[in-house]
């Protein structure tokens, strides 16, 4: 598809939070394309390698696995301006471990790692904001593990909506409910509860 990177979100996010040049960017087009994906496409199978890095100019994403009934366990949702990959399978060169797939018509922009290997070579402050971006994104995982492992239903659905606070819309219940490991039914349970407190705290 034909798309302007100078006024993309794409564009935008680099400069500003990598502070990376318009002269970089330009020796760095031939390592990133913007594809339109639809609804329901998937980016990346269990099995694939990963070859690219996947950044949402528009739309949204998940990312899951499945157990052996088919069931699907959600580990991340990536909406506008986020960055989701395998990292395990594009670093290591091996087989991915989940799946990656639109949930909404998504214009997406595909990053090889060329991209990332050149633009920290040429710009120092690039390669700070990756280290950066890495050590958030392992911060990210532990806070997730612990969520998990050691949250109430009801402190991991209010750490998705300080997480996730565009989403609570756009996403069906049974999402959120996978995303957090629960059923729909504990968090219908956890969002009255919610509404509950809320409506005894205007009264008071």
């Amino acid at each position: 598809m034909e798309f302007n990177w100078r006024e993309s979100n794409f564009y935008k996010y680099y400069t500003e939070k990598a502070e990376l040049s318009e002269e970089v960017f330009e020796e760095l087009v031939p390592y990133f394309s913007f594809r339109e994906i639809a609804h329901h496409h998937y980016l990346l199978r269990e099995g694939e390698v990963s070859r690219y890095t996947f950044f949402v100019e528009s739309g949204l994403l998940q990312s899951f696995s499945l157990d052996e009934k088919g069931g699907e366990h959600i580990l991340q949702f990536a909406p506008e301006n986020w960055i989701v990959s395998d990292r395990a399978s594009q670093y290591f060169n091996k087989p991915a471990d989940f799946y990656i797939k639109a949930i909404e018509p998504s214009v997406i922009v595909f990053i090889q790692q060329e991209f990332m290997e050149k633009a920290s070579l040429q710009s120092a402050a690039f390669a700070c904001f990756m280290e950066s971006s890495l050590q958030r994104n392992i911060y990210m995982q532990q806070q997730r593990i612990n969520s998990l492992l050691a949250m109430t239903a009801k402190e991991r659905y209010l750490l998705f909506m300080d997480t996730y606070p565009s989403l609570l819309q756009r996403v069906p219940q049974w999402m959120i409910a996978s995303y957090l490991g629960i059923t729909p039914e504990s968090l219908s349970r956890v969002r009255r509860e919610l509404l509950m407190e809320s409506g005894n705290k205007k009264r008071d």
